[in-house]
């Protein structure tokens, strides 16, 4: 199917409203996006809908790792590593374009360090136990530094502390972009997918659907219905993430005795224990450092990541129980405190609130196993399980896992239509056609990522080596699309936020192509500009508007409704930290301006 209809917002609501599918899948983050690619290749007919837009939940607040999990070897859960490294190594190969190297430091650290060099024998043990899971498979094994290599690698660290470290190898991604890949391959190979189309009731296999209209001038095509429609589907699969129990509890209203309020005995109304994780975003110059970190946090078994990106440097993660609004969760004065505290205990310039440029927390859907204790010590194992009402629930995981609990959820939905999987993927009696066909199935963008970022790749486009360059590592195979548009107007080239890498091109492309449908849905996810740095993504508001409002149909007034929508949560988002207002203007800094890590320049 040509992905240019494929990925048509009014087209597939139509289509939504006027036929039946086998599976219709609800919730466009990272496990929802890769259910519906797993089904689909599957050859079953298949719809994904999201109410908000394209990993706008955890699938675009997290660490943006690729990484098997140093610390579930603490927790002995060695399967789970296992699993992940594997992953981690069919990501590098199915997205090369998107998921790439990155070194990242362990320092010995003296006077109280939780790694003292006294431990230093424990964690060669355990990096060894790493790179033996899997990590060998991506041809980098870990190694033993000194004391100045590692100050090298992040200046800001208390010399006298420092007695050496260990490198060791993971991947980074940008999480968003990723999730959008998958949806994008999907509907490629006939997915019926729909974002901002929120599920208000299921009933059965009819599932009604409310698409938003709002910034979005086509609305509805001609016949998909005025307000709601009624999608139609023999399974529904619920991948919610953090909102799984929510869109179970329309499921359950269906049955008897299960309307809102009531237990019944149905199923469990709290399955999930969503843990919040907070990162922020601080000038790159301020710790200098030109590979990944983790640093211990002192008082705790837990540790952070300090990660360089561009001209920015993101710090997180926290790791604690949540019980607030499960909708836009934000970054409190306290967790703000807590990760500048963490940083600060070893570095000799301490880093201060005006540092931060930027916030963002994302809720971990964990499977509520027990109801006490600390949530890092919850399992990030997934759970597949069926309701009463024959909705099959997909819960917990974590990003770089998304395949493998994808595949486990479609055998589930293959037994329910009938055509059975055996366990470990064995064949069923309807044949090989049944088993789950993802593992070498390269996403969109990645065929052709390699004659994009080659070195004769600007000439070719006629394009600098760092537009050539950047362009690939987000868009892979797809970089001449955005070369044509900066070709037909060279002021497509200049920046969409001033000290940020992203292009003008980005964005038109992103409503163009990638169905962007708001400011937010541009300026968040299509690029990550808000998370970087807020300021600069906030003076560029209004222009960014302009620039895309006469593809989506705004008038002046919806520019500037826009505009004045995401300079409020931006706004609002300083306000929960507990920071000053902050003037709607770039940082500054002194380090690199390309964000392409370490496969192509170190980051």
């Amino acid at each position: 199917m040509a992905t240019e209809t494929a990925f048509h917002r009014d087209l597939n609501l139509r289509r939504l409203a006027t036929e039946r599918f086998d599976v219709l899948v609800v919730g466009g983050g990272i496990t929802g996006a890769g259910v519906a690619l797993d089904a689909v290749t599957r050859g079953l007919k298949v719809a994904l809908v999201e109410r908000d837009d394209w990993a706008s939940g955890t699938s675009s607040k997290s660490s943006k790792l690729v990484h098997g999990g140093l610390r579930y070897l603490n927790q002995r859960d060695y399967r789970l590593v296992y699993e992940a490294l594997h992953e981690r190594q069919r990501l590098r190969r199915n997205a090369p374009h998107l998921v790439r190297l990155l070194p990242f430091l362990i320092p010995l650290l003296g006077r109280d360090g939780l790694i003292d060099p006294r431990l230093a024998k424990a964690v060669n043990g355990v990096l060894w136990l790493y790179d033996l899971t899997g990590g060998w498979r991506i041809g980098r094994l870990h190694r033993r530094i000194g004391a100045h290599e590692a100050l090298g690698h992040l200046p800001g660290l208390h010399p006298d502390r420092v007695q050496g470290g260990f490198i060791y190898w993971d991947a980074q991604t940008d999480d968003a972009r990723l999730t959008l890949a998958v949806v994008q391959t999907a509907a490629h190979h006939g997915a019926v997918v729909a974002n901002h189309c929120e599920v208000v009731d299921i009933n059965g296999d009819r599932i009604t659907l409310r698409p938003s209209t709002t910034g979005v001038a086509s609305g509805l095509s001609p016949g998909a219905g005025a307000d709601e429609i009624v999608a139609r589907a023999t399974v529904v699969v619920n991948a919610g993430g953090v909102w799984a129990d929510v869109i179970q509890a329309l499921a359950d209203q269906a049955l008897p005795g299960q309307g809102p309020g009531t237990d019944g005995g149905a199923f469990p109304r709290r399955t999930l224990r969503p843990a919040k994780g907070v990162h922020l975003s601080v000038p790159r110059g301020r710790l200098s450092n030109d590979i990944a970190v983790v640093l211990p946090v002192r008082g705790t078994k837990r540790s952070i990541f300090v990660v360089p990106t561009g001209r920015h440097t993101y710090i997180g993660t926290t790791d604690t129980d949540y019980d607030g609004p499960l909708d836009e969760p934000r970054c409190t004065t306290e967790e703000l405190d807590e990760l500048l505290g963490a940083v600060n205990a070893w570095v000799s310039d301490p880093l201060t609130r005006s540092d931060v440029r930027a916030t963002w927390a994302g809720l971990r859907p964990l499977v509520a196993s027990a109801p006490d204790g600390h949530t890092a010590d919850l399992s990030r194992r997934h759970s597949v399980t069926v309701s009463p009402a024959g909705m099959i629930t997909v819960t917990g995981g974590k990003l770089t896992t998304y395949r493998l609990m994808a595949a486990d959820t479609v055998d589930l939905v293959m037994g329910r239509l009938g055509r059975q999987v055996g366990r470990g993927g064995r064949v069923g009696r309807l044949g090989r056609h049944n088993r789950c066909r993802t593992a070498s199935l390269q996403l969109w963008g990645a065929e052709g990522f390699e004659a994009m970022a080659g070195p004769s790749a600007p000439a070719g486009l006629g394009v600098t080596p760092a537009v050539a360059q950047h362009l690939a590592h987000r868009y892979g195979g797809l970089t001449p699309t955005l070369v044509a548009m900066i070709k037909a107007d060279p002021s497509m080239a200049d920046p969409l936020v001033e000290g940020l890498p992203y292009l003008r091109a980005e964005a038109v492309h992103a409503v163009r192509h990638e169905m962007a449908l708001t400011l937010d849905d541009v300026l968040s996810r299509r690029v990550p500009a808000r998370w970087l740095d807020a300021g600069a993504a906030g003076a560029a508001a209004e222009a960014t508007a302009g620039l895309i409002g006469p593809d989506l149909g705004w008038d002046a007034t919806e520019c500037t409704r826009q505009a004045a929508a995401f300079r409020e949560a931006v706004a609002h988002d300083r306000s929960v930290a507990g920071l000053p207002a902050q003037a709607m203007q770039p940082s500054t800094s002194d380090a690199p301006t390309s964000d392409t890590p370490t496969e192509g320049p170190l980051p």
